[in-house]
Protein backbone atom coordinates (compact mmCIF):
# COMPACT_ATOMS: atom_id res chain seq x y z
CA UNK A 1 0.00 0.00 0.00
CA UNK A 2 1.14 3.86 -0.55
CA UNK A 3 2.18 5.98 2.25
CA UNK A 4 0.88 9.89 3.09
CA UNK A 5 3.76 10.75 0.85
CA UNK A 6 2.42 9.33 -2.43
CA UNK A 7 -0.89 10.62 -1.47
CA UNK A 8 0.73 14.20 -1.64
CA UNK A 9 2.58 13.30 -4.84
CA UNK A 10 -0.79 12.61 -6.63
CA UNK A 11 -2.59 15.53 -4.54
CA UNK A 12 0.10 17.41 -5.71
CA UNK A 13 -0.56 16.65 -9.33
CA UNK A 14 -4.24 16.64 -9.30
CA UNK A 15 -4.23 20.15 -8.42
CA UNK A 16 -1.44 21.16 -11.18
CA UNK A 17 -3.63 19.82 -13.60
CA UNK A 18 -6.94 21.80 -12.05
CA UNK A 19 -4.22 25.10 -11.44
CA UNK A 20 -3.65 25.30 -15.25
CA UNK A 21 -0.57 27.16 -14.35
CA UNK A 22 -1.97 29.62 -11.81
CA UNK A 23 0.47 29.16 -9.18
CA UNK A 24 -2.15 31.28 -6.75
CA UNK A 25 -4.99 29.27 -7.59
CA UNK A 26 -2.97 25.80 -6.81
CA UNK A 27 -1.81 27.50 -3.48
CA UNK A 28 -5.54 27.63 -2.67
CA UNK A 29 -7.03 24.34 -3.73
CA UNK A 30 -4.04 22.48 -1.98
CA UNK A 31 -4.78 24.47 1.45
CA UNK A 32 -8.77 23.62 0.48
CA UNK A 33 -7.80 19.83 -0.31
CA UNK A 34 -5.31 19.61 2.93
CA UNK A 35 -8.04 20.63 5.17
CA UNK A 36 -10.23 17.78 4.01
CA UNK A 37 -7.08 15.16 3.63
CA UNK A 38 -6.51 15.91 7.41
CA UNK A 39 -9.96 14.66 8.41
CA UNK A 40 -9.89 11.41 6.18
CA UNK A 41 -7.42 10.14 9.14
CA UNK A 42 -4.20 9.68 6.96
CA UNK A 43 -1.66 7.48 8.57
CA UNK A 44 1.89 8.82 9.46
CA UNK A 45 0.83 12.49 8.57
CA UNK A 46 3.69 14.73 10.49
CA UNK A 47 3.25 17.01 13.40
CA UNK A 48 3.74 20.13 11.36
CA UNK A 49 0.90 19.23 8.26
CA UNK A 50 -1.34 18.52 10.80
CA UNK A 51 -0.92 21.84 12.53
CA UNK A 52 -1.41 23.82 9.10
CA UNK A 53 -4.61 21.54 7.97
CA UNK A 54 -6.06 22.96 11.72
CA UNK A 55 -4.61 26.66 11.07
CA UNK A 56 -6.62 26.13 7.68
CA UNK A 57 -9.50 24.67 9.57
CA UNK A 58 -9.86 27.62 11.78
CA UNK A 59 -9.74 29.92 8.61
CA UNK A 60 -5.93 31.23 8.03
CA UNK A 61 -4.85 31.82 4.63
CA UNK A 62 -2.59 29.43 2.18
CA UNK A 63 0.42 31.86 3.03
CA UNK A 64 -0.12 32.15 6.60
CA UNK A 65 -0.89 28.38 8.14
CA UNK A 66 2.30 27.77 7.36
CA UNK A 67 3.84 26.40 10.88
CA UNK A 68 7.63 27.29 11.67
CA UNK A 69 9.19 23.83 10.81
CA UNK A 70 12.05 22.52 8.91
CA UNK A 71 10.66 19.02 8.40
CA UNK A 72 10.63 17.17 5.14
CA UNK A 73 6.97 17.30 4.19
CA UNK A 74 7.52 20.10 0.87
CA UNK A 75 10.68 18.18 0.16
CA UNK A 76 8.42 14.75 -0.43
CA UNK A 77 5.78 16.43 -3.06
CA UNK A 78 8.61 18.20 -5.13
CA UNK A 79 10.21 15.68 -7.54
CA UNK A 80 6.23 16.14 -9.05
CA UNK A 81 6.49 19.39 -9.77
CA UNK A 82 9.69 18.92 -12.63
CA UNK A 83 7.24 16.12 -14.39
CA UNK A 84 4.96 18.97 -14.97
CA UNK A 85 6.55 22.28 -15.94
CA UNK A 86 9.03 22.90 -17.84
CA UNK A 87 9.78 26.43 -16.75
CA UNK A 88 11.96 26.72 -14.10
CA UNK A 89 11.09 29.86 -12.74
CA UNK A 90 7.35 28.78 -13.13
CA UNK A 91 8.17 25.72 -11.42
CA UNK A 92 10.33 27.15 -8.30
CA UNK A 93 6.96 29.15 -7.69
CA UNK A 94 5.04 26.39 -8.00
CA UNK A 95 7.45 24.49 -5.26
CA UNK A 96 7.74 27.36 -3.29
CA UNK A 97 4.13 27.99 -2.80
CA UNK A 98 3.30 24.20 -1.99
CA UNK A 99 6.39 24.37 0.71
CA UNK A 100 4.77 28.14 2.17
CA UNK A 101 1.10 26.04 2.92
CA UNK A 102 2.48 23.78 5.35
CA UNK A 103 5.99 24.66 6.66
CA UNK A 104 7.30 28.87 6.65
CA UNK A 105 10.79 28.22 7.64
CA UNK A 106 12.84 28.50 4.89
CA UNK A 107 14.69 25.42 5.00
CA UNK A 108 12.20 23.11 4.26
CA UNK A 109 11.61 25.39 1.36
CA UNK A 110 15.28 25.22 0.42
CA UNK A 111 15.06 21.64 0.39
CA UNK A 112 12.26 21.21 -1.99
CA UNK A 113 14.20 23.31 -4.28
CA UNK A 114 16.86 20.82 -4.35
CA UNK A 115 14.83 17.84 -4.52
CA UNK A 116 12.65 19.62 -7.68
CA UNK A 117 15.77 20.29 -9.16
CA UNK A 118 17.33 16.80 -9.25
CA UNK A 119 14.23 15.09 -10.55
CA UNK A 120 14.57 18.04 -13.33
CA UNK A 121 18.00 17.37 -13.64
CA UNK A 122 17.52 12.91 -13.89
CA UNK A 123 15.14 13.98 -16.67
CA UNK A 124 16.37 16.02 -18.42
CA UNK A 125 20.35 14.74 -18.76
CA UNK A 126 21.21 11.40 -19.95
CA UNK A 127 24.39 11.64 -17.52
CA UNK A 128 24.36 13.57 -14.15
CA UNK A 129 26.56 16.09 -13.29
CA UNK A 130 26.27 16.67 -10.06
CA UNK A 131 27.94 19.77 -10.08
CA UNK A 132 26.08 21.06 -13.03
CA UNK A 133 22.68 20.71 -10.34
CA UNK A 134 24.34 22.24 -7.37
CA UNK A 135 25.08 25.04 -9.26
CA UNK A 136 21.42 25.58 -10.09
CA UNK A 137 20.39 25.35 -6.45
CA UNK A 138 22.96 27.41 -5.10
CA UNK A 139 21.75 29.97 -7.53
CA UNK A 140 18.42 29.14 -6.32
CA UNK A 141 18.43 29.47 -2.57
CA UNK A 142 21.32 32.01 -2.26
CA UNK A 143 22.77 33.08 0.63
CA UNK A 144 20.00 31.94 2.95
CA UNK A 145 20.32 28.61 1.99
CA UNK A 146 24.20 28.16 2.27
CA UNK A 147 23.86 26.11 5.14
CA UNK A 148 22.13 23.29 2.87
CA UNK A 149 24.31 24.09 -0.21
CA UNK A 150 27.32 23.25 2.20
CA UNK A 151 25.69 20.25 3.53
CA UNK A 152 25.16 19.19 -0.72
CA UNK A 153 28.28 20.05 -1.38
CA UNK A 154 29.34 17.34 1.09
CA UNK A 155 27.06 14.71 -0.30
CA UNK A 156 28.46 15.21 -4.20
CA UNK A 157 32.33 14.75 -2.47
CA UNK A 158 31.37 11.58 -0.40
CA UNK A 159 30.11 10.04 -3.39
CA UNK A 160 33.20 10.95 -5.64
CA UNK A 161 35.32 9.86 -2.56
CA UNK A 162 33.20 6.09 -2.94
CA UNK A 163 31.36 6.44 0.28
CA UNK A 164 28.22 4.46 0.75
CA UNK A 165 25.03 6.35 1.53
CA UNK A 166 24.70 4.89 5.11
CA UNK A 167 28.01 5.54 6.18
CA UNK A 168 27.83 9.37 4.68
CA UNK A 169 24.45 9.18 7.11
CA UNK A 170 26.49 8.01 9.93
CA UNK A 171 28.91 10.94 9.29
CA UNK A 172 26.24 13.60 9.73
CA UNK A 173 25.30 11.93 13.12
CA UNK A 174 22.68 9.77 12.16
CA UNK A 175 23.28 5.94 12.87
CA UNK A 176 20.19 5.68 14.53
CA UNK A 177 18.56 6.81 10.91
CA UNK A 178 17.56 9.60 8.55
CA UNK A 179 15.28 11.99 10.68
CA UNK A 180 12.17 14.14 9.38
CA UNK A 181 15.00 17.27 9.33
CA UNK A 182 14.91 18.45 6.19
CA UNK A 183 18.53 19.08 5.87
CA UNK A 184 18.91 15.79 7.22
CA UNK A 185 16.65 13.85 4.66
CA UNK A 186 17.71 15.75 1.24
CA UNK A 187 21.71 15.36 1.16
CA UNK A 188 21.22 11.71 2.15
CA UNK A 189 18.88 11.46 -0.02
CA UNK A 190 20.99 12.92 -2.82
CA UNK A 191 23.57 10.92 -1.92
CA UNK A 192 21.44 7.62 -2.41
CA UNK A 193 20.63 9.66 -5.78
CA UNK A 194 24.08 10.10 -6.58
CA UNK A 195 25.00 6.72 -6.24
CA UNK A 196 22.53 5.00 -7.89
CA UNK A 197 21.41 7.79 -10.49
CA UNK A 198 19.72 4.95 -13.45
CA UNK A 199 19.46 2.30 -10.72
CA UNK A 200 16.10 3.02 -9.04
CA UNK A 201 16.13 -0.80 -6.89
CA UNK A 202 19.26 0.27 -6.20
CA UNK A 203 18.84 3.82 -4.95
CA UNK A 204 15.86 3.02 -3.10
CA UNK A 205 17.23 0.16 -1.39
CA UNK A 206 20.47 2.19 -0.18
CA UNK A 207 18.36 5.06 1.42
CA UNK A 208 16.06 2.74 3.47
CA UNK A 209 19.38 0.64 4.45
CA UNK A 210 20.37 4.20 6.53
CA UNK A 211 16.78 3.81 8.25
CA UNK A 212 14.53 6.54 10.35
CA UNK A 213 11.63 8.02 8.06
CA UNK A 214 12.40 5.43 5.44
CA UNK A 215 9.28 5.66 3.93
CA UNK A 216 9.80 9.78 2.96
CA UNK A 217 13.60 9.12 2.34
CA UNK A 218 12.51 6.49 -0.04
CA UNK A 219 9.65 7.99 -1.49
CA UNK A 220 11.59 11.21 -2.13
CA UNK A 221 14.65 9.03 -4.03
CA UNK A 222 12.11 7.43 -5.92
CA UNK A 223 11.15 10.57 -7.75
CA UNK A 224 14.08 12.21 -8.22
CA UNK A 225 15.13 8.72 -10.03
CA UNK A 226 12.28 7.50 -11.30
CA UNK A 227 12.08 11.40 -13.19
CA UNK A 228 14.75 9.91 -15.04
CA UNK A 229 14.26 5.77 -15.70
CA UNK A 230 10.47 6.13 -15.69
CA UNK A 231 8.34 3.11 -14.93
CA UNK A 232 9.88 1.32 -17.20
CA UNK A 233 12.91 1.46 -14.43
CA UNK A 234 10.88 0.13 -11.79
CA UNK A 235 11.47 -3.43 -10.74
CA UNK A 236 8.50 -4.92 -11.84
CA UNK A 237 7.29 -6.41 -8.94
CA UNK A 238 7.39 -3.56 -7.28
CA UNK A 239 4.66 -2.16 -8.68
CA UNK A 240 2.78 -5.78 -10.23
CA UNK A 241 2.94 -5.62 -5.45
CA UNK A 242 0.84 -2.45 -5.48
CA UNK A 243 -2.64 -3.43 -3.32
CA UNK A 244 -4.06 0.08 -2.66
CA UNK A 245 -7.49 1.73 -3.67
CA UNK A 246 -8.68 3.88 -4.40
CA UNK A 247 -5.77 5.11 -5.47
CA UNK A 248 -4.97 2.10 -7.51
CA UNK A 249 -1.96 1.65 -10.17
CA UNK A 250 -4.94 2.42 -12.99
CA UNK A 251 -6.07 5.14 -11.47
CA UNK A 252 -2.30 6.64 -10.69
CA UNK A 253 -1.88 5.62 -14.32
CA UNK A 254 -4.66 7.98 -15.79
CA UNK A 255 -3.48 11.05 -13.47
CA UNK A 256 0.21 10.81 -14.93
CA UNK A 257 -1.54 10.51 -18.43
CA UNK A 258 -3.36 13.66 -17.98
CA UNK A 259 -1.17 15.62 -16.05
CA UNK A 260 1.41 14.70 -18.84
CA UNK A 261 -1.72 16.36 -21.74
CA UNK A 262 -3.16 19.19 -21.64
CA UNK A 263 -6.21 18.58 -19.57
CA UNK A 264 -7.68 20.81 -16.86
CA UNK A 265 -9.78 18.22 -14.65
CA UNK A 266 -7.88 15.62 -12.90
CA UNK A 267 -8.97 12.04 -12.00
CA UNK A 268 -11.64 12.20 -9.30
CA UNK A 269 -11.82 10.09 -6.06
CA UNK A 270 -13.93 8.94 -3.87
CA UNK A 271 -13.56 10.37 -0.26
CA UNK A 272 -15.63 7.89 1.31
CA UNK A 273 -13.71 5.46 0.20
CA UNK A 274 -10.28 7.05 1.08
CA UNK A 275 -11.50 7.40 4.61
CA UNK A 276 -12.53 3.33 4.56
CA UNK A 277 -9.18 2.85 3.12
CA UNK A 278 -7.06 5.01 5.13
CA UNK A 279 -9.22 3.41 8.44
CA UNK A 280 -8.14 -0.75 7.16
CA UNK A 281 -4.39 1.17 6.46
CA UNK A 282 -4.41 2.39 10.23
CA UNK A 283 -4.97 -0.70 11.55
CA UNK A 284 -2.55 -2.41 9.40
CA UNK A 285 0.15 -0.36 10.74
CA UNK A 286 -0.75 -0.42 14.39
CA UNK A 287 -0.85 -4.22 13.93
CA UNK A 288 2.36 -4.65 12.69
CA UNK A 289 3.54 -2.12 15.42
CA UNK A 290 2.29 -4.13 18.29
CA UNK A 291 3.21 -7.14 16.72
CA UNK A 292 6.93 -6.10 16.85
CA UNK A 293 6.73 -5.86 21.06
CA UNK A 294 5.72 -9.63 21.17
CA UNK A 295 7.83 -12.90 20.80
CA UNK A 296 9.50 -13.78 18.74
CA UNK A 297 11.01 -10.79 18.21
Amino acid sequence: MISDDTEHTCLVAQLLIEANGDVDRFARLFASRLRWWILALPAGVVKATTRAGIKLWLGAKPASAGVFSAGNGPAMRAAIFDAAIDDVPQMLEFVRASSRVTHSDLKAEFGAIAVAFAARHSRVHQQVDANLWLSDVVNAVGDDGSELTNLLHRSVDRVSAGESTKSFANSLGLPKGVTGYTYHTVPVVIHAWLSHPEDFRQAVTAIIECGGDADTTAAIVGGIVGAGVGEAGIPSEWVDGIWEYPRSMKWMRSLGERLDSSATIAPSINPIAVLLRNVLFLFIVLFHGFRRLAPPY
